[in-house]
C-alpha cells in the first residue's frame, strides 16, 4: 500500500491511498466466496451454483462490499501508519476501483492541532481570604426563619421589610407594556400583588417609591428596567407604573428554637446551626474552587495559541447556539426577537465554541502526559449524579443517554473535570482581602 500526505490548511491534509491490484483481486475472491457458499440459485443446491452465475447474479452487491471492505480497512491502515490523529470523520473521494486493477482514493481529513503543552503546573490564581463567619449563621438562619413567616395586616404607614399588597398598571414609552412585549402581561397589570419593601424584589426601586404610604393610598412609581432585565424587550427602557397600596403587611418571623429547628429535619436548634454552617462551609469552598478554576484555565489559554480543526469549531458552535436559544425561549423570549438576534446569537457562539474547542484540546493533551483517565466507575458515578440531577430513574437516564450516544460525553466531562481539579491543585495562589 502507497501512502501520500499533502496539507491543504492547518489542521486539514490530503491522504492519497494506492493499493495494489494483488490485495484487489484476494478481496474480490474472498467476498465473491461467500455469496457462493450462501447463493440460492433455480437449478442448484444452495452453495452449489457455478462462480460465474453467482457473479452475474450478484455483481453490483460483490463490488459494493469489496469497496466498502478495500476502502475502509485502507483508510484506517494509512491513518495508523502515518500516526494521524484524525477528529471527526474523513470526506473519502473514489478515484480508481475495479477488478483486476488497483484501487485508489483520497481522504480528506481534520487532525488534531499540533502545538507545545505550555507549563500547566504553578499557574497563578487570586483568592479572597473568606471564611464562614457567626453573622454569616445567624442571616442563613433568618432566611430559614422566613420561609415560616406569618404575615399580619396592620393599620399603619409601609415600612422597609413590611409587604405591600399593590394594585398597578404599567406604562412603557407612554404605552401599555404588552404592547412592546406581549408576553409580559403580570408587568402591565396585576391586581393585590405581594411586593417585598427590602432590597430590589420585582422590580429595582419599583418598592422604595411606595413606602411611606398608606392603605389606600396611590402613587406613580417611575422605573428603570435594568440592562439585563428578564424580559429583553424592556432592557434598558424607562417604565412609569399606576400603584394603589391595598395594604400594608407586617412580616413576623417565627422565634429561633428546637420547635423550628425540627421543622428543618434537625434534632434541635444546635444541631441546625451546625447543619447551616456546614452547608455554608461547603458553598464557600466550592465558589473558592470554582473562582481558583476560572482563572488557571484562562491562564493556561493565554499561555498558547494553536490552529483549531475547522469542523470541531463549527460543530460546536452549532451546539452553543442550540443551548442560547434554548435559553432564551425557556425565558419567553419572542421567537421573533431571537431571530433578529441570530448574527449576535452566532458571532458570541462562534466564540465561546472557539475557546471551548481550546480547552478540550488542551485538557487532552495534559490528561495524556499525566496519564489521567476516566474509568467506567467514574463516568457510572457521573450518570448517577446526573439522573439525581434530573430527577429521573438512572436506567431511564442511561437508556436516553445510549439513544442520543451520550456515553462518550460523560467519559469527556469525567476527564475534564480531573484535569481541572489538577490545575486547581497545583496552583500558585495568592491571598487577597474580601472585597468590601
Amino acid at each position: 500500500m502507497n501512502v501520500s500526505i499533502e496539507n491543504l490548511a492547518p489542521c486539514k491534509k490530503l491522504v492519497r491511498v494506492e493499493l495494489d491490484v494483488t490485495a484487489v483481486n484476494t478481496a474480490f475472491d474472498a467476498i465473491t466466496k461467500d455469496y457462493q457458499k450462501q447463493a440460492a440459485l433455480p437449478g442448484f443446491r444452495p452453495g452449489k451454483a457455478p462462480r460465474d452465475m453467482v457473479v452475474k447474479k450478484y455483481d453490483a452487491e460483490i463490488k459494493d462490499e469489496a469497496k466498502r471492505k478495500l476502502i475502509g480497512d485502507a483508510y484506517r491502515q494509512a491513518i495508523a501508519d502515518q500516526k494521524l490523529s484524525v477528529v471527526g470523520y474523513p470526506d473519502i473521494e473514489e478515484v480508481q476501483f475495479g477488478r483486476g486493477q488497483s484501487l485508489q482514493f483520497t481522504a480528506t481529513v481534520e487532525t488534531a492541532p499540533e502545538f507545545q503543552l505550555p507549563e500547566y503546573k504553578g499557574l497563578p490564581a487570586t483568592l479572597e481570604t473568606k471564611s464562614v463567619t457567626d453573622a454569616d449563621v445567624d442571616k442563613a438562619l433568618d432566611m430559614l426563619r422566613g420561609q415560616h413567616a406569618s404575615f399580619n395586616t396592620v393599620a399603619r404607614a409601609l415600612a422597609s421589610g413590611d409587604i405591600a399588597v399593590v394594585n398597578y398598571t404599567g406604562t412603557c414609552d407612554g404605552k401599555p407594556i404588552t404592547e412592546l412585549a406581549p408576553t409580559a402581561k403580570g408587568l402591565t397589570e396585576q391586581k393585590d400583588f405581594w411586593i417585598e419593601t427590602d432590597g430590589n424584589s420585582f422590580i429595582p426601586g419599583f418598592a422604595a417609591q411606595v413606602i411611606g404610604a398608606k392603605a389606600g393610598d396611590k402613587r406613580t412609581v417611575n422605573v428603570d428596567f435594568p440592562a439585563d432585565f428578564v424580559t429583553p424587550q424592556l432592557q434598558g427602557k424607562k417604565g412609569v407604573y399606576e400603584v394603589e397600596l391595598v395594604e400594608v403587611k407586617e412580616k413576623v418571623l417565627p422565634e429561633l428554637n428546637d420547635e423550628l429547628a425540627k421543622k428543618f429535619g434537625a434534632e434541635n436548634l444546635e444541631k441546625l446551626k451546625t447543619g447551616v454552617r456546614t452547608d455554608l462551609e461547603n458553598e464557600l469552598k466550592y465558589s473558592k474552587s470554582k473562582a481558583v478554576r476560572g482563572q488557571v484555565v484562562k491562564a493556561l489559554m493565554d499561555k498558547v495559541t494553536f490552529d483549531l480543526p475547522e469542523t470541531a469549531v463549527a460543530n460546536e458552535t452549532r451546539n452553543v447556539v442550540y443551548d442560547l436559544v434554548r435559553q432564551s425561549t425557556q425565558r419567553g423570549v419572542a421567537r421573533e426577537l431571537i431571530e433578529k438576534s441570530k448574527e449576535d446569537i452566532y458571532a458570541s457562539a462562534a466564540v465561546n465554541a472557539k475557546e471551548r474547542v481550546k480547552l478540550a484540546f488542551l485538557v487532552g493533551k495534559i490528561a495524556a502526559q499525566e496519564k489521567i483517565e476516566a474509568t467506567q466507575e467514574d463516568v457510572v458515578k457521573r450518570a448517577q449524579q446526573l439522573a439525581m440531577m434530573y430527577q429521573m430513574p438512572f436506567d431511564q437516564f442511561i437508556k436516553d443517554l445510549q439513544k442520543r450516544n451520550g456515553v462518550n460525553e460523560l467519559y469527556e466531562q469525567v476527564l475534564h473535570e480531573k484535569v481541572l481539579e489538577l490545575l486547581e491543585k497545583n496552583a500558585t495562589i495568592t491571598d487577597a482581602a474580601p472585597a468590601k
